[in-house]
């Protein structure tokens, strides 16, 4: 395998699609926040996304076989719209492989007719709040205007300078090909990087169903995330040497968002 590439399982049928993407970042949010939606909607996957951009290891599992490390995406028939969920075990390890997958997604997208993104990550305010704040970041300004009824931060009271990642790129990219895009960010301690915060999830989750009008049970959300830190605990290591690299180079710090 020479370059990114994304293995349909089977194309779908869709009605008015929407991406959420939630992918291994600070504090976990967004992987936590996606991988809770697909197990409550019992989401089906429809494709899986390869690329040499990941970590070069494979997982042991218990059953001695092997994982390669992938993304995947899911679907979740609704009512008035569909949701395809877009997560995986990691993002790239080098700044051309974001581009490259970020752009396989988009053009999947495009393939789907998906013309909304939202994609889900944590903000590193250093500190642990009782109640986390969700900003929110647009690649247009008319979706201030549609999305700040839900309590989102839009603000600009806080010290995020970039966003580092797919949750960031996913806009920057589908932007130029008219995809909406919004980007919520669950406050969160953020030290260690990847201490899975499953607080900030929760408050992404609460917006996220407002906006999309589904109900899941929220009460389970612990559970989970004591099954997935089995899997995030396997690559959590080499992530977090990947994000201390990731600030060195910079020289600065970074509110990294994933």
């Amino acid at each position: 395998m020479h370059q990114t590439r994304i293995k349909m399982i089977y194309k779908p049928r869709l009605k008015n699609p929407l991406l959420i993407e939630g992918l291994p970042g600070v504090g976990n949010v967004g992987r936590v926040a996606a991988g809770y939606l697909i197990h409550e909607l019992r989401a089906k996957k429809i494709a899986e996304l390869y690329s040499p951009h990941f970590l070069p290891l494979v997982v042991l599992q218990p059953n001695s076989l092997v994982h390669v490390l992938n993304m995947a995406f899911y679907l979740y028939k609704g009512r008035k719209r569909d949701i395809v969920i877009l997560t995986g075990d990691s993002q790239s390890i080098t700044p051309y492989g974001h581009y490259e997958i970020c752009g396989e997604i988009i053009n999947l997208c495009k393939k789907l007719k998906i013309k909304e993104i939202i994609t889900l990550g944590g903000f590193a305010s250093g500190r642990s709040p009782k109640t986390p704040r969700v900003i929110g970041a647009t690649n247009s300004e008319k979706l201030i205007e549609k999305y700040k009824k839900y309590k989102i931060d839009f603000s600009g009271n806080h010290n995020i300078g970039t966003i580092v990642g797919a949750s960031g790129l996913l806009l920057g990219l589908g932007r130029a090909e008219n995809i909406d895009g919004l980007c919520l960010m669950g406050e969160t301690v953020g030290f260690p990087f990847l201490l899975t915060d499953p607080k900030a999830a929760e408050a992404i989750l609460k917006v996220v169903t407002k906006i999309l009008n589904i109900k899941i049970d929220m009460t389970k959300l612990d559970e989970s995330v004591k099954e997935m830190e089995e899997s995030i605990k396997k690559t959590e290591k080499i992530h977090q040497e990947m994000l201390s690299q990731i600030i060195k180079e910079r020289k600065t710090p970074t509110h990294y968002i994933g």
